[in-house]
């Protein structure tokens, strides 16, 4: 891939995390403390597809529009392991954002769907494809990117207006 060519990154996190960016439209996307090298590497016009623990399925897809800056003023809460005291994870390393095509939860891609499609669950075996999603973020190919970007935007084509609207953009 063409180091000039946008980059598409998968950002796993919590369906609470995901409601809160879609109350927000999009506006910033965070990144946790020990991902720094990783937000560094965003750029404007990277995409951003967001894979929904829990629920094990992808969200939608934002639009990067900044360089990675730093801002500490929580937004995101996190769960600590072992705890069910919620803890403000500042999520310190973020970028500018946009949406792109945001799904409703009814409307969510079950990344079960993608198993032998994707060529990043490919690395796992499949019983174990969840594994794939495990760690905050990756990059994936443009063949997984352009399959995951029309999967999305297909379940978006057959869903309710809000999604269709951001769709649109």
């Amino acid at each position: 891939m063409d180091e000039t060519s946008p980059k598409t990154w998968i950002l796993t996190g919590s369906l609470e995390n995901f409601r809160i960016n879609v109350e927000r439209g999009f506006d910033v996307i965070g990144l946790k403390q020990k991902r720094r090298n990783q937000a560094q590497e965003f750029e404007p016009g990277d995409e951003v597809v967001f894979y929904v623990t829990g629920v094990q399925a992808f969200g939608g897809i934002a639009r990067v529009t900044s360089e990675m800056y730093e801002d500490r003023n929580p937004i995101w809460p996190q769960v600590k392991k072992g705890s069910s005291k919620k803890i403000t994870e500042p999520y310190p390393w973020r970028v500018s954002a946009e949406p792109v095509t945001v799904l409703d939860e009814d409307d969510f891609v079950p990344a079960e769907e993608m198993v032998g499609r994707l060529e990043h669950i490919a690395k796992w075996p499949a019983e174990h494809w969840h594994l794939a999603f495990q760690g905050q973020l990756r990059t994936v190919g443009e063949a997984d990117a352009r399959l995951l970007r029309e999967r999305i935007e297909s379940a978006a084509a057959g869903s309710a207006p809000a999604a269709r609207a951001a769709a649109a953009g």
